[in-house]
């Protein structure tokens, strides 16, 4: 069994565990409406959702570890 990057939860052959999975789904889905609407980078993007108060704490996680690990996205 593999362990979340975040927080050691066991997964099912993913970086992450089902909470923090569901989570970046979300990030990278409404990442497209936002580049669309403010022509914002994928970190700008990342940094917003993690700065963001309404945003929750699993998603803000997955969002700072997509910071620090440099991760790209394409979309």
């Amino acid at each position: 069994m593999l362990k979340c990057k975040l927080c050691d939860k066991e997964t099912q052959n993913k970086d992450f565990c089902d909470f923090h999975n569901k989570a970046y789904d979300n990030i990278v889905e409404k990442y497209t409406s936002w580049k669309k609407a403010l022509s914002i980078s994928w970190k700008e993007y990342l940094s917003k959702v993690a700065e963001n108060p309404l945003t929750g704490e699993w998603a803000k996680q997955v969002a700072e570890h997509l910071i620090n690990s440099g991760e790209k996205h394409h979309v």
